[in-house]
This record gives structure tokens, sequence and C-alpha cells, in this order.
């Protein structure tokens, strides 16, 4: 009776936990600009708090399905909610940048843990035919979460401090430390070593691709140096691969991507969430630095991504039995990039519904593509490899979410070095076509899935 109460549970806490992730990975967009007075710094260098972050969570999650095999996805989890509630409060209590990015890498050292222990959990209490409808419960706070996060911190802004971003993250930490105490199942795996050099390895190419990027937005160095940089990352991970070839037991193991449909939903995501994980960092900014508005319009500006998100997905599943995974994910990609495009076409003289409608509309289209994504990239693995391949999608999630930030923030500082005569707000605009044109670029990718990928998913649920 325990276990069964525990399952029943289990899908609220992955939600719970998916919030808290995407909630704090985007909260601070809108905020940025009051953080970078109060710190005397300027809104377009403040990316590396949020990169920080999302850097740290792609790093250690690997990590954490090693650490839920060995010492059990209940007590696992509650150390990361532990660590991600106390690194907020040190969060609210900086006084600097660096003290900032500090405490946002131990937030992010239980954000690591958090969401990939919980679907971990999910994966290993369901069956494969019960997937879909359970990770389209619990995605759904998870996409509400990046654009509630900068409503959420415009309205904090402007009627509390900047500091209360970080502050309501604790009651949300202790009730859900109570409810996971008492309903997360307390799953474990044989034991297996830990590949320390393949993390390092690992790790080490994430921190550089992304520094790199970061280096070369902020131009404070020369960018030679900054693309040197992203270099060595991309070297140092082909030097994992090459590790991980011969290792017994390796951070991520390589025939993961023997399996067709997991390869496809890995590159899928990444790239086609450069342009979905730029427009909570991009547009917040433009309309706060480019049309003026206040951090609280600015903030409400992205609910109706949110309410677009939660209304798509009552008809994600009936999309997908009747138009199949490949048309879906191409078709919806490609109209990703052009609403992603037509944000160059705002200007701050625009009645507000004209700005409204776009970001409804695209929520809509995010929420339908993420569904498809992150069910087409699970469904085809087993309960041996169901650890590794959960770890390497929230990788790909968050490594996408830093990406997204660290070359959207590149992208605009070209333009501003570009041309001295164009304005703030064209250089947004350019910004925009150009990552609608990657998110265009990246629907090919999703053309190497077949029409009948994804099919026993659709039948699964059609016999329950």
């Amino acid at each position: 009776m325990k276990k069964r109460r525990s399952m029943a549970g289990l899908p609220w806490i992955a939600a719970m936990a998916f919030f808290m992730q995407a909630l704090d990975a985007t909260i601070l967009n809108t905020a940025l600009p009051a953080i970078a007075h109060s710190l005397d710094r300027s809104p377009l260098a403040m990316q590396s708090a949020i990169i920080s972050y999302t850097l740290t969570v792609a790093m250690l999650i690997p990590v954490s399905g090693w650490l839920a095999d060995r010492f059990g996805t209940r007590r696992i989890f509650m150390l990361a909610v532990t660590l991600f509630t106390l690194g907020s409060l040190a969060c609210a209590l900086s006084s600097t940048l660096t003290e900032l990015v500090i405490f946002r890498v131990v937030q992010g050292i239980g954000g690591a843990m958090m969401m990939p222990v919980a679907r971990l959990a999910l994966l290993r209490a369901y069956p494969r035919n019960e997937l879909l409808p359970v990770l389209n419960f619990v995605t759904m706070p998870g996409l509400v979460g990046p654009v509630l996060g900068p409503m959420l911190g415009g309205v904090l802004v402007t009627w509390a401090s900047w500091h209360w971003i970080f502050l309501i993250n604790i009651p949300i930490g202790i009730l859900g430390l109570i409810y996971a105490h008492r309903h997360m199942p307390d799953f474990t795996a044989p034991r297996r070593g830990f590949d320390m050099v393949g993390f390092l390895l690992f790790g080490l190419s994430l921190v550089l691709i992304s520094s790199g990027m970061e280096l070369f937005g902020e131009r404070v160095v020369a960018s030679l140096v900054s693309l040197s940089v992203v270099a060595g990352g991309i070297l140092l991970l082909m030097v994992y691969v090459l590790h991980a070839r011969y290792h017994p037991t390796p951070l991520i193991a390589l025939p993961l991507f023997k399996v067709r449909t997991f390869s496809i939903g890995i590159t899928g995501n990444i790239a086609s969430r450069l342009g979905t994980g730029c427009v909570p960092f991009l547009m917040p900014l433009m309309l706060q630095v480019g049309f003026g508005h206040n951090a609280l319009i600015a903030g409400c500006m992205m609910a109706p991504i949110a309410i677009g998100s939660i209304l798509a997905k009552s008809t994600v599943t009936p999309i997908l039995r009747r138009v199949g995974y490949r048309r879906t994910l191409i078709g919806v990609t490609i109209f990703i990039g052009l609403m992603i495009g037509q944000f160059a076409l705002q200007d701050a003289q625009m009645p507000m519904w004209q700005l409204l409608i776009p970001l409804f509309i695209l929520g809509m289209g995010m929420s339908t593509q993420f569904t498809a994504m992150n069910t087409i990239t699970l469904a085809d693995l087993n309960d041996d490899n169901a650890s590794s391949g959960n770890s390497v999608l929230a990788v790909t999630q968050q490594l996408s979410i830093s990406l997204g930030v660290a070359v959207s923030a590149a992208v605009l500082r070209f333009y501003e070095g570009l041309s001295d005569s164009s304005t703030t707000v064209q250089h947004f605009h350019y910004t925009f076509l150009t990552m609608g044109a990657v998110t265009i670029m990246a629907a090919a990718i999703f053309m190497l899935l077949r029409a009948h990928d994804g099919r026993n998913l659709i039948k699964a649920r059609r016999r329950d």
C-alpha cells in the first residue's frame, strides 16, 4: 500500500522539481537590469548569472544518475532540494556579481539532481506505454516555469526587490522536502564504478564551450581567444568519446546513441532549443532596454507563452496520433523559427495585443515540440539504459538553455559592434532573425525520423 501511494504522488513530485528548476533558470531574466544596477554592472553583461546555473546543472546531471542508483532516489532527491534551497538563500544575500555567480553554482548542484532523479524514478515506476501521458503531465509545469519566471521576476522587482526572486524558493523547497519524504519512492540499482576521468573530461568540455561563447559575447578578450576556448572544449569532448569507448562503465555510455530515435531526439533538442532558449532571455531585455518598459510589464508580457503552452497540452497527443512524430516535429520546428524571426517586426509603438498574440502562439508551438521531442527521445530505451539516457536528455536540455543564452548574447554583441549607426532595438531585431533562422535549419534533423517512429507509444496509449 505504501508503494502504491508513493507511485501516485511521484508525478506530482517530478512536476514540482521540473517547475522549480525551470523557474529558477529564467526568473533572473526580467530582473537582470535591476540586479545589474544594484551590483553596478551593465544589464547586457549579466548573462554569467544565468549561464553559471544552467552550466552547473548540465555538468553534474550525469553524476545524479550514478548517485541515485547507488544511494537511492529518495535520499538523493531530498539532498538536491536541500542544496537548492540553501543556495537560493545565499543568492539573496549576495552583494557582488561574483558572489551571485558562486551561489548560483550551489543552486545548480541541487538543480542538477532534482529533476533527473525524479524523472529516473518515473522511468522505473511506469511502463513505456504509460510514459507519454505521465511525461506530458510532468512537462507542463516545466513549460510554464521558463515563461512564468520573467513575469514573476518583474512583479517581485517592481513591488519588492530582486532578492525575493531567490527567497521565494525557500518555502517551496521546504514543502518539497516534506512531500518527498512521504511520497518519493526509493529506487536503487546494482552498484557500478564512477568514471571520474570521464566526468572531468565531459564537465570541463562543457565549461570551455559555454565560457568561450560567453567570452565572445562579452568581448572582454580577443575573438581569437574566445574561439580557442570553444575549440578546446570541443577537443576535450572528442577525447571523452575516445575514453568512453574503452572504459567498462563510462559516465555516458556511447552505445546509447545506437538507438536511432534517441540520437535524433538528442541532436534535435540541442539545435532547436537554441532558438526557444533565447526568447525568455532576449524578450524581457528588448522590452526594457529597447522599448523602455518597466520590469513588471516586461515580465507580464511573457505570460501568453505560459498560457499557450498549457492550452496546447491537450492537443499534443491527438496531433501525434493523426500526423505522427516526424511530420509534427518538422512542421512545428519550422513554425517556431518563423515565430521567433517575426519578433524583428516589433517596435515600441505597436499596440500591446500585437505583441501578446505572437507570444501566445509561440507558447503553443513550444509545448507541442517539447513534448514530442522528449517522448520520442526516451521511447525506445530499455531498463538497462534508461538511467544513462535520461541523464543525457537532461544534460541536453540544460546545456541548450545555457548555449541559447550564450549564443544569443554573442549574436547581440556582434550586431552591436557591427555598426554604430544601428539602434539598440535594431540589434535585437537582427538577433531574433538570426536565431529564428537557426531554429528553422534545425528542422532538417527531424527529417531523419521515419514515418512509423513513435507509433508504439501512440498505439499503446490508444489501447488504454
